[in-house]
């Protein structure tokens, strides 16, 4: 069974390919085609005419028009603003709530939450406030205070380096002086020996009888004075020292007084640097209580809920007694006056749409309504390559919805374009696309062409001229050179 089911497919194929590929061989065994070369009635022959092998097609001739060629856009409503209004406090909802559907005015109170100890707690900010504002003055004089007595420091710094020099000249005299008193020392001790050495004479002169007792007597006074002498000499000698000694310790008094003296300088600054650092402190104990003051008064604030734009409720504010956290919700508004219209643009049609166009929509329940666009986007969409459109219509009755399907039509500058049914399109073999058109030796040329709207009588494209003959029927038929006979179709444009 499988043999034969095999040598049935064999001959079907054959078949098939000899009706398929050899079809004029086979017309011509079997009489039915015409040959080329044929007898006639004298026993000539004569050459007759080969068949048509052009290929028929259904042609349109169509002719430019010009178009508004407005970018259509599939879009929908969507509410001007919309905000789900939330709570930064927690407490107790005070206040009845709002429904559902309900007009609100910008600041209009949504919900309001129990305030609680906040007020207290703002008695007590205040309170800290006033205090750190009363230790500004008592800073200040204390600053007035060191500042005072920096001169005063400094003033005796300088009486006490002027002292300094006063020192040094007298240990200077002191100084000159002991030179003095030690020669008078070294003559007083001259003197004594001069005297010790005439006394010796004397007494020498007088034993022998040659001097008189009085010589003697003269001797012994003078050398008594010269001893006397050297005593004074050595008292003024110690004096000098002394005098020396007194100055070097006036010279340390003076460098210890400067010493105190630049201490209190450092003291008095020190001093007034502290206030200085403690008026500082005062102005931070300041701020720190406004910034809690200020806190204070911005939770007090959360506890009243506003509405931050007119519009309408889309949910229910708060329920009464219901507890808020931060981030809970006090209610949805939204606003639709005016409302926008969104669509999303291609690539290719989105560099004809201006910012400040006029536009039209129909709604899905037959209303039309006209605005401006107000946005084109800038960056396209990463899934579908389009680029959002916005603009804004009047809704002053609210009657148009947030949602709501549209048609969008933007006006766009005018071009020439051909209206041809959507049949017409085809392929070619790099995949653009276009329709064929019969050239001026009667052979089919494809020619690519771009889209420009979609209606019920057909579609409008550009990039065939003024004038077209454009095969609508039997172009799959076709490619570039073949022959065509042309039937025309009336045009209807």
């Amino acid at each position: 069974m499988r043999v034969f089911s095999i040598i049935t497919a064999l001959i079907v194929a054959a078949t098939l390919y000899a009706f398929v590929m050899e079809r004029d061989r086979l017309m011509a065994l079997a009489g039915d085609a015409p040959s080329d070369v044929q007898a006639n009635g004298r026993g000539d022959t004569q050459v007759s005419e080969g068949p048509d092998t052009r290929v028929r097609v259904m042609v349109l001739q169509s002719l430019a028009q010009d178009v508004d060629s407005a970018v259509l856009l599939r879009g929908e409503t969507e509410a001007l603003r919309q905000i789900e209004v939330r709570s930064e406090t927690s407490g107790k909802v005070i206040s009845e709530p709002l429904r559902k559907g309900a007009l609100v005015e910008q600041g209009q109170l949504l919900c309001e939450i129990d305030p609680g100890t906040r007020r207290v707690t703002l008695a007590e900010a205040e309170a800290r406030l006033a205090e750190a504002r009363a230790n500004v003055p008592t800073s200040q004089a204390r600053i007035l205070e060191a500042q005072a007595a920096i001169p005063a420091a400094e003033a005796n710094l300088k009486q006490a380096q002027a002292r300094v020099p006063e020192a040094e000249a007298g240990l200077a005299t002191a100084r000159a002086k002991l030179p003095e008193a030690e020669a008078r020392l070294v003559e007083a001790e001259a003197r004594v020996k001069e005297a010790e050495i005439n006394l010796n004479a004397a007494k020498k002169l007088a034993e022998s009888g040659y001097a008189a007792q009085t010589r003697l007597a003269n001797a012994e006074a003078a050398f008594e004075a010269a001893k006397a002498g050297v005593k004074t000499a050595l008292s003024g000698l110690k004096a000098a020292e002394s005098g020396i000694e007194g100055a070097k310790s006036q010279i340390q008094n003076a460098t210890a007084g400067v010493e105190s003296a630049r201490s209190q300088v450092e003291s008095a600054r020190a001093a007034l640097q502290s206030a200085r650092s403690g008026e500082e402190s005062a102005q931070s104990g300041i701020q720190a209580a406004e910034a809690g003051v200020a806190s204070a008064n911005k939770e007090i604030e959360r506890v009243s809920i506003h509405a931050p734009f007119g519009g309408l409720l889309e949910t229910d504010t708060a329920e009464l007694g219901a507890l808020m956290q931060p981030g809970s919700a006090c209610g949805t508004v939204i606003q639709l006056q005016p409302i926008k219209l969104v669509g999303f643009a291609p690539e290719t049609q989105v560099a004809r749409i201006e910012t400040g166009a006029m536009a039209g929509a129909r709604l899905v329940d037959g209303r039309e309504v006209v605005g401006q666009v107000t946005f084109v986007s800038r960056s396209a969409d990463p899934v579908t390559r389009t680029f959002r459109v916005e603009l804004e219509v009047d809704n002053s009755d609210l009657s148009i919805r947030d949602g709501q399907t549209a048609e969008i039509a933007i006006q766009a500058e005018g071009v020439k374009a051909h209206l041809l049914p959507q049949s017409s399109l085809t392929l070619d073999n790099e995949g653009r696309l276009g329709v064929r058109i019969v050239d001026e030796g009667s052979k089919a040329l494809f020619q690519e062409i771009t889209l420009l709207r979609d209606t019920r009588d057909g579609i409008w494209v550009t990039g065939l001229g003024a004038k077209a003959d454009v095969i609508i029927l039997g172009q799959e038929y076709v490619t570039d050179g073949v022959a065509v006979a042309p039937h025309f179709e009336e045009v209807t444009q």
